[in-house]
């Protein structure tokens, strides 16, 4: 039991990488709050698997683009779970097929928002409750093998994910003193809702796979893995770091 005791806050949290990532912790002994945006019924199903393992599953809707959503999640936390040890920023938005000269302002804003800025909200508001409590804490980020890959009709994706590898890197030093762990994990492709459309067409996976050496998609619970071992006493040790888990994609980048 790697989390034994400890409480963990999970955005983005009614489907895929996040529902995992609450699932796993609660069968290493964390009580989770998991929040998600629009698919209530999703977050319902994520609470009930958690729950199944006998940890507590705190529901909470939110908008990690907005900083008083946050801060809301935050104080319900606080009230309802008590002071946090982990926060995995895993909330994201995917993007695809809007060239830059044809780039909307709208969605041009709400990518980098939630998943550039949104991660900054809530590690500030988290910083808060570790240095309340005389410091130490884990915080992982969630980015995408698109930090280091180009990104053609999906460049604010690509920014977005680069600048939460950025942040990661900024805020371990940042943190250092109050020994608050900060890491990022980028998966690469990983069969979940997000990516659904790329599962959908036999000749666009096909062409995907080609692309990783270890010839398959990755699973949630890959990602939820790292997650894990970056947010335990194992990882003491390690901060400021981005775990690429992607099959070896980003070796074959342009070799395939």
């Amino acid at each position: 039991m790697k989390l034994e005791g400890k409480k963990a806050l999970i955005t983005g949290a009614d489907s895929g990488i996040g529902r995992a990532t609450a699932l796993l912790f609660a069968q290493h002994g964390a009580d989770v709050a998991i929040t998600y945006n629009t698919d209530a019924d999703g977050i319902a199903e994520t609470a009930r698997l958690v729950e199944e393992t006998g940890r507590r599953a705190l529901v909470i809707q939110n908008d990690v683009g907005d900083p008083a959503s946050v801060a809301a999640t935050f104080d319900r936390v606080a009230s309802d779970l008590g002071p946090l040890d982990i926060l995995v920023a895993n909330a994201g938005q995917a993007m695809s097929g809007m060239a830059v000269a044809d780039m909307e302002d709208e969605r041009l804003e709400q990518i980098l928002r939630v998943n550039l800025i949104g991660p900054l909200f809530c590690a500030r508001a988290f910083i808060k409750v570790r240095r309340a409590q005389g410091g130490r804490g884990k915080i992982v980020m969630v980015s995408s093998v698109a930090q280091h890959l180009p990104t053609p009709e999906s460049a604010p994706y690509g920014m977005s994910k680069a600048g939460v590898g950025s942040l990661c890197r900024s805020l371990s030093r940042e943190l250092a003193d109050d020994r608050i762990n900060v890491n990022n994990v980028a998966p690469g492709l990983i069969e979940t809702p997000m990516t659904a459309d790329r599962f959908e067409d036999p000749n666009v996976l096909e062409k995907s796979l080609e692309r990783i050496p270890w010839h398959r998609a990755g699973q949630p619970d890959d990602i939820a893995k790292a997650i894990l071992y970056l947010s335990g006493d194992d990882a003491d040790y390690v901060t400021g770091h981005t775990l690429v888990v992607d099959g070896g994609l980003t070796m074959q980048w342009g070799g395939a």
